[in-house]
């Protein structure tokens, strides 16, 4: 009703009663148990209260895996009943020399890292934590990609699952917001990151950002974790 007949304010009971009447004779749709219509044989995208989800945050020895980059350092926290946790955090020799510019931000020197695991050894507890959970992150791509290429290089593994970002979920969510990163949602949200540009610290605000947005948008309608890609800015309200 909203995006096809172009009626974004049509009552509930008239918008099922027309997508009944367009669909319900149609094979290659079907409806689901939650009143939802979906293709004939596509997988059903899971609810968001069945979800557990994972935020990462990884620090990495520079900004590209392609390039040769290597993790230094990696959190993952989770969230229960609207409270983020830490569950795993290490750091991670990258077995590489740590690049001036990288330490001064984060503080992570060749000798902190010195006796710290490779990843290699760390890969089995990282698959475990992130198993059946949506890998989400602060610009997920960055995250994804180096756990993707170490990984691949010590386990001979492609990461694949759900993925959420909370920039792009912001960039939905809160329009008007000038800026999205972690420190101004951070702040938008009304508390501060001790240890900034440490990966524990960085991914508990993550989870705490995630949790608040999460919320948002399921005032705003969103059910399945499909919902959350395909919320519209004009549809979603900015917190006072």
């Amino acid at each position: 009703m909203r995006d096809v007949l172009a009626l974004p304010r049509a009552p509930r009971g008239l918008a099922d009663r027309v997508a009944a009447a367009l669909l319900a004779g149609d094979p290659r749709v079907t409806r689901l148990s939650d009143g939802r219509w979906a293709l004939a044989g596509a997988a059903a995208s899971p609810p968001l209260d069945a979800c557990r989800f994972a935020v990462v945050d990884v620090e990495a020895t520079g900004t590209s895996p392609r390039r040769g980059h290597r993790v230094l350092e990696i959190a993952v926290a989770t969230i229960a009943d609207g409270k983020a946790r830490l569950a795993y955090e290490t750091l991670v020799n990258p077995e590489q020399p740590i690049a001036p510019l990288v330490a001064r931000l984060t503080g992570i020197t060749d000798q902190l890292v010195r006796d710290a695991p490779r990843f290699d050894g760390i890969a089995d507890v990282v698959l475990a934590t992130l198993a059946g959970r949506v890998f989400v992150a602060h610009n997920v791509r960055f995250d994804w990609a180096f756990l993707g290429a170490e990984l691949l290089r010590t386990r001979s593994l492609l990461l694949q699952g759900p993925r959420a970002c909370t920039v792009r979920l912001a960039r939905r969510l809160l329009p008007p917001l000038a800026s999205r990163t972690l420190d101004a949602l951070a702040h938008y949200f009304g508390f501060e990151i001790v240890g900034r540009h440490r990966a524990g610290p960085d991914a508990l605000a993550a989870a705490r950002i995630f949790a608040e947005l999460l919320d948002i948008a399921k005032r705003r309608g969103a059910v399945t974790l499909a919902d959350l890609g395909q919320m519209r800015n004009a549809e979603c309200g900015v917190r006072n």
